[in-house]
């Protein structure tokens, strides 16, 4: 079995119980390096995390020769140009969420795999949650029958950082680093589900807004987008709600039944046929990456093929930067 080495590029929070652990729980997978430009901070992980060694430049870690993969974790921003430097130097890559800032990033990552023959994969780690393989399963199995429509309704109060002076806001909130606020930051997860679903959005329009002004990224977006085989659908997010209209849930509207579940909360999936309402709960792992960093490792083993790949999330971003005019 072919042993994979992982170094880490950035060991914010998401690493620290989400995905950063997952690695050493698989078979023949281990960390052995973390980068932070931060010295205190890249010290401070590997040494709680028992990791042998750290660094302050990437590069530096992308050429450690015992090294052969990279997990990059840093704001979207500068996804694009880690990766790209992984690959060439011949590293498979697995990326935070979403793939990069900008779908013409993406198309640049897709560009270098295609030329180098280096896979790289992307953290939608939900097609791989129970929760998630169960909702799919109710769809294709036609419990609902044939879908017609989808509703995406998500709304949050603002978050105590939110309401800080423009110098101090948190990089989800710099369009320029995040690639949009929260909407580029959330609605990822929410839009690759459904394409994993019902395939590739192919029509996508939006009407963003700032309407609380509290920082430069649109906080209400309203959007509308069509799937490739003519499913219909919609979506409203809302980050400056009311604490009262505070709401995570997606709806599957079939011909023979309804199918609501939750993205972020896991609330129970809610089954409505002519035979009543059914109610599922379905558990997921502690360390939620694990189900896809597993497959990830067992792709670059050979044992099988993870699917969540660049080419694969690329389709979201083009998506998001539709909605929110980019284009």
């Amino acid at each position: 079995m072919k042993q994979i080495n992982w170094g880490f590029i950035g060991c914010g929070e998401v690493t620290e119980k989400k995905s950063g652990p997952a690695f050493n729980e698989v078979e023949g997978s281990q960390v052995i390096a973390v980068m932070s430009r931060t010295e205190e901070k890249a010290r401070s992980y590997a040494e709680r995390h028992h990791i042998p060694r750290w660094y302050t430049d990437a590069q530096e870690l992308i050429d450690d020769p015992e090294i052969n993969a990279i997990y990059i974790a840093t704001p979207p921003s500068s996804h694009a140009t880690f990766a790209i430097m992984a690959m060439k130097a011949g590293k498979p890559v697995y990326v935070e969420k979403p793939l990069a800032a900008s779908y013409e990033d993406c198309v640049r990552i897709n560009r270098i795999s295609e030329q180098t023959g280096i896979p790289c994969f992307v953290a939608y780690y939900r097609r791989y949650l129970p929760y998630f393989q169960k909702v799919k399963g109710i769809i294709d199995n036609r419990v609902i029958g044939d879908v017609m429509d989808v509703k995406i309704r998500f709304s949050v109060p603002p978050r105590d950082l939110d309401y800080t002076s423009q110098k101090n806001l948190p990089w989800r909130l710099q369009p320029d680093i995040s690639g949009g606020g929260y909407f580029y930051d959330l609605a990822p997860h929410q839009l690759d589900l459904m394409q994993y679903f019902f395939g590739v959005i192919t029509r996508a329009h939006g009407y963003p807004a700032n309407r609380a002004h509290l920082y430069k990224a649109e906080d209400t977006i309203c959007a509308s987008f069509m799937f490739e085989n003519g499913v219909v659908g919609c979506g409203s997010w809302c980050f400056v709600a009311h604490k009262s209209a505070k709401e995570d849930c997606i709806d599957v509207i079939g011909d023979e039944g309804m199918l609501s579940f939750s993205v972020y909360n896991y609330a129970p999936i809610r089954l409505i046929t002519s035979e009543g309402t059914t109610s599922i709960t379905v558990p997921n792992p502690p360390y939620v990456q694990l189900p896809i960093i597993k497959a990830v490792i067992e792709d670059l083993q050979g044992i099988s093929n993870c699917t969540c790949t660049s080419v694969s999330a690329t389709p979201t971003n083009w998506v998001l930067d539709r909605i929110l005019g980019k284009f």
